[in-house]
Order: C-alpha cells, then structure tokens, then sequence
C-alpha cells in the first residue's frame, strides 16, 4: 500500500544553475540523452483506432509515423525513405489506404513498414526488397496512451514503467477520450514546466480559484524519487472536482469511490508527461521542447464518452485559466534565470519534488 508524506527537502538543497535553463548546448545534449532514450509519450491509442490511421510525432528532432497496421499492431515508422531518405509522409495525421508510398521514386511499403514494392530495383545484382523495410522505433501502450523509444536497446517499457503498471486502473483509462485538446506555445525551458507543475507553494499567489478548491497545503506524496514524482491534494468540503463551478463535471470514472472521490492526483512521468487524475476526468499535459527557451504544451481532457459539452468545458475552462497563469510565472523565470544576476537559491520545504526531479534530471545527462 502506499504511503503518502509531505513534500520536503534536506539541507543544501538549491535550484539548478541558469545555464541548465538557456544553454542551446545542454537543450541538445538533453534530446540526445534523454529524449532519444526515454519512454515518450506521443499520443493516444484511440487517434489510430482502425487500419491505416496515422500521425505523425516529432522525437528528439526524428519525425515518426504512428500508425496502426493491418494486423491491428501500433508501430512507430521512421518518416525516412530506404532508398535516398526522403521524408515519406508531411500531413500531420490522416489514413493511409493500404500502403506507404515514396513521393520521390515510388518506393512502396506496407504498414507494417515492409518493403513491397521499388522500381526497377530488380535489375540491380543482390538486392533483396526483405533487407530495406522502413527502420522502426520501439513502441508501447499503456492505459490507451501510446509511448515511443528511440534507442537502439531500450530499457523494456514493462521495466521502466513497473511502478505505475496497475497504480491507476480504477480510472479506466483506456476507456476514456480526448474531449478537449488546447496546445500552448512557451517561451520558457521545458523544465521549468515540470517544476511549476511539482509544488503548490505558489498557488495561494498564482492560482485563487484553484485554491478556493483545493488547499495547497493539502499535497501529499508517495513517489519522492526517480522518474516518476507526485502525488494526491484534497478537495476542499462542498466542492466536487476542478471546474470552474466546483461541482463534477461528470460521474466518476471506473471503480473509484470512498476519498479517491475527494482527492485529484499529479504526476510527472519524466520527461514529458503531467497526468492529473480527478474524479471524474483526467488532464493530461504533454511537452514537446523545441529550444532552450521555448516548448510546446499539448493539454488534452480525458472523458468518459459522451458527457455534455458545457461539462467539458466546466473543466477544461479552469484549467485553461490556471494554465495560463502558471504560464506566465515560469516564463517570467525564464528571463531571471538568463539574468548574470541569477544564482540557484534554496528550495523551500514544499518544493522537495523539484529537487528530486533535478537530481533525477542530473543523472540522465550525465555522461
């Protein structure tokens, strides 16, 4: 069973040094190190529910075609011809028929990423169309999210995700939809992001509304360390979710009663993913650095099928407002942190999950 603590740091705990936030040098070591070898979320199983549907998703500057096969398997394709690595597909998701065609030379494959088919190719001595199929990516679907690996030996994703594996099937995640989907553009370094997110000694300045909700002081936490931190506030009696009437904007999800019914809980899931699991929905943030100083944030609204749109927008229009307020604070620091005036300052006892997450952090980009 797990057991929930204060958030809480020890002696000589401080920020990390600015560079870590503007360097162009680190953010490129970062996509190397951590983006190319991490499980990263890319998107959900239901956005390639049947044969030939497709996206495309962008890993540690690669371009990858998430496609579901013919066989009903999810693969993620590496967007590059075999033959003189054209890139293959430039719209952003859509249905392939049945094949993936080259628009340079008409190189054929199949969604599986079989080569079917190359013009002429059979004149040339020892060519064999089974040694050219499209290079895949390693891929892995857990709770309906679906998650890529760039590397060449991954760690197996059962691994890396053991200690989540069954911690939040009450939900029914895989039974959810998006419902709502808002993207951001930031100007600020995606870690930044992360931390904001990690600690609620800012909400009684930043946040009010989420406040009159939920105290900040309510924040409880079972996983304190490595790659996945966070865990549960209270919702304040008379108030049933986090919506901007305080009610629920839905009934709850799966098999969830008792206090889960009171609490919303908040995970970071290194690098790249906030999960925050309500009663009756679950936000999902999901972040796409693109500089130093800027990230894209997709925030989506997972549902049950076929709540209300004016209960959609109950919960998705309060978060929108509090995205956008911590928005502006991190990337006001952003510009502190490029001040020659910045030096790392002490982290308070409510930010003990920001420095497990730089710590975490240190060590992925270590050589």
């Amino acid at each position: 069973m797990s057991v929930f603590t204060r958030a809480s740091v020890g002696a000589g705990a401080f920020t990390l040094p600015g560079h870590y936030y503007t360097s162009e040098e680190i953010f490129r070591v970062e996509q190397e190190r951590i983006f190319a070898r991490s499980w990263v979320l890319v998107g959900r199983a239901e956005q390639i529910a049947d044969a030939g549907a497709y996206f495309l998703a962008e890993v540690a500057g690669e371009s990858l075609i998430v496609v579901r096969g013919k066989d009903g398997a999810a693969r993620a394709l590496f967007n590059v011809c075999r033959h003189r690595g054209t890139r293959l597909c430039t719209e952003a998701q859509g249905r392939f028929a049945s094949t993936i065609q080259c628009p340079y030379h008409a190189w054929t494959y199949g969604l599986d990423g079989e080569l079917l088919a190359a013009r002429h190719m059979q004149e040339v001595p020892t060519f064999d169309k089974a040694d050219w199929p499209l290079r895949q990516a390693a891929l892995a679907e857990w709770e309906g999210f679906l998650f890529v690996n760039l590397a060449d030996e991954p760690e197996p994703f059962e691994r890396a995700y053991a200690p989540l594996i069954g911690k939040f099937a009450a939900w029914g995640l895989p039974e959810l939809r998006v419902a709502r989907r808002i993207d951001y553009d930031l100007a600020c370094n995606w870690k930044l992001i992360v931390q904001n997110y990690s600690e609620c000694y800012h909400c009684p300045l930043i946040h009010p509304d989420l406040e009159r909700l939920s105290e900040s002081t309510s924040g409880r936490n079972d996983l304190h360390q490595g790659p996945f931190l966070g865990g549960y506030m209270t919702l304040n009696p008379g108030f049933g979710s986090m919506t901007l009437s305080g009610r629920e904007a839905a009934p709850p999800l799966g098999t969830l009663s008792g206090e889960e019914l009171a609490r919303v809980y908040y995970y970071s899931l290194f690098p790249n993913v906030l999960l925050s699991l309500h009663p009756d929905y679950v936000m999902v943030h999901t972040l796409w650095p693109v500089a130093a100083g800027r990230t894209l944030v997709r925030c989506e609204w997972l549902f049950a099928p076929g709540v209300p749109e004016e209960s959609v927008e109950d919960a998705a229009g309060f978060w929108d407002m509090t995205n956008r307020q911590d928005w502006h604070v991190s990337e006001l620091t952003q510009l502190g942190v490029a001040s020659r005036a910045y030096t790392p300052g002490p982290y308070a006892q409510a930010e003990g999950l920001l420095h497990a997450f730089d710590q975490y952090y240190l060590e992925q980009i270590a050589e």
